[in-house]
């Protein structure tokens, strides 16, 4: 016998005795008892009742008693083939199969578990009904025909057709020619398999190990990954044996992921889409100063105090729209990449960009580009604040801005 086999029986033998006997009972009774458990759990005598008691048991990938204790549906065994499309799905993920059925049939599973020498369960020997498990299972109380055919119920489905339940959840689903009503089932197998990697994440040896250097600021070669946000979900209350195997190892306690909306933070400094000068800059913001340099544009005097009042008023809207660039450039390097800044001016993007400032040192197109904006900006805003009432701009006042701007040409790399 294939010592798997036979640790499994002892193990069954052993349960059975630590149930029955007492400590009141006498030698002869504990012989009795030790001796029909010899006789219970021989694999002549269990082994046939095992092949009866499978057809209790489903083995499955998607229980229905998930969604309700209650819920009696086909028995589903997605059977998807791997595809690397990214996706965490049935078929991508090896994560076996779970089972559900009378909890007093289980043990029938787990001796379908059992690993013989060659590495291989007795499941996947009978499916592909083996030399080695005919030797065996070769009893002389029943034929090996009649075991394999028992013990095989379990990834067989009684119902005669698909079925569903009133108590699995329903979606209606579009199609082309109206809706498809499915029912949504839950993969135990996959749920499961991700708390074992998330357990393992959080509590493996050398995960503590990791956190211990950390609590006692040490250097580790390892590195720690969290996951934030774990709701645990219960499933069959007390009894998480009866919704299915799976469930019961894992004491009725499963994971749920966080799957709320991302949190965005909205931007208090929008880029522009096109123009800086053009689009970005709001006239409203610039209308005081473009009202009181108009008022010493049309004054009668022109002393040091009327030209000094001039300067001062230039200075200050070109101080404005500097440090709106620099609100821009505050904002995370490579914003200007995204499709929405696609009809951005190039010279723009290198400008206000920060991916860019190695890149501005290097050139100096793009700063002529900006100056000669930002004095075609500031003669049309004020011809739009003022309309008619506007003055042109004398040879003195336009040499006058093109020096200040020249003289800010620190701030703008």
């Amino acid at each position: 016998m294939d010592p798997g086999i036979q640790q499994f029986l002892d193990e069954r033998k052993e349960l059975w005795l630590g149930k029955k006997l007492k400590k009141e009972m006498s030698e002869d009774e504990v012989a009795e008892l030790e001796d029909q458990a010899v006789e219970e759990f021989s694999l002549v005598t269990w082994l046939p009742d095992a092949a009866k008691r499978a057809k209790q048991l489903s083995m499955v990938s998607h229980p229905g008693k998930f969604t309700h204790p209650s819920a009696k549906v086909s028995s589903v065994i997605a059977d998807v083939k791997f595809r690397a499309d990214g996706y965490l799905r049935s078929g991508n993920v090896d994560a076996g199969l779970d089972v559900f059925g009378n909890a007093a049939a289980l043990d029938v599973y787990r001796f379908l578990m059992v690993v013989l020498v060659d590495g291989r369960t007795i499941l996947d020997h009978l499916e592909q009904n083996s030399e080695m498990i005919k030797e065996h299972l070769n009893i002389s109380t029943a034929s090996y025909a009649e075991i394999a055919e028992g013990l095989l119920a379990v990834k067989s489905d009684n119902h005669a057709g698909v079925t569903t339940s009133a108590r699995v959840k329903q979606v209606y689903f579009p199609v082309l020619d109206g809706y498809h009503l499915l029912s949504i089932l839950t993969p135990s197998n996959l749920m499961f398999a991700m708390k074992e990697r998330i357990n393992d994440m959080r509590f493996a040896e050398e995960v503590k190990e990791v956190r211990d250097a950390r609590k006692n600021n040490l250097l580790h070669d390892k590195s720690l990954s969290e996951i934030y946000d774990i709701t645990v979900v219960g499933y069959g209350g007390t009894k998480p044996q009866n919704i299915s195997v799976l469930n019961s190892k894992n004491g009725g306690k499963a994971y749920l992921l966080s799957s709320s909306p991302p949190k965005l933070k909205s931007r208090r400094v929008n880029p522009p889409k096109n123009n800086f000068f053009a689009k970005y800059l709001k006239t409203k913001d610039y209308e005081d100063d473009f009202q009181k340099l108009h008022e010493l544009l049309i004054s009668d005097h022109n002393n040091v105090h009327v030209r000094a009042g001039i300067g001062r008023l230039i200075k200050s809207v070109l101080r404005q729209v500097i440090d709106r660039s620099w609100q821009i450039r505050f904002l995370e390097e490579g914003w200007s990449e995204s499709d929405y800044y696609k009809n951005l001016l190039s010279y723009q993007k290198l400008w206000l960009d920060q991916q860019y400032k190695d890149k501005r040192q290097d050139e100096s197109e793009w700063l002529d580009a900006v100056k000669e904006g930002m004095a075609r900006w500031f003669l049309n805003i004020y011809e739009k604040i003022l309309g008619h009432n506007a003055k042109p701009l004398g040879d003195e006042q336009m040499v006058q801005l093109r020096q200040m701007i020249n003289d800010y040409e620190g701030a703008l790399l």
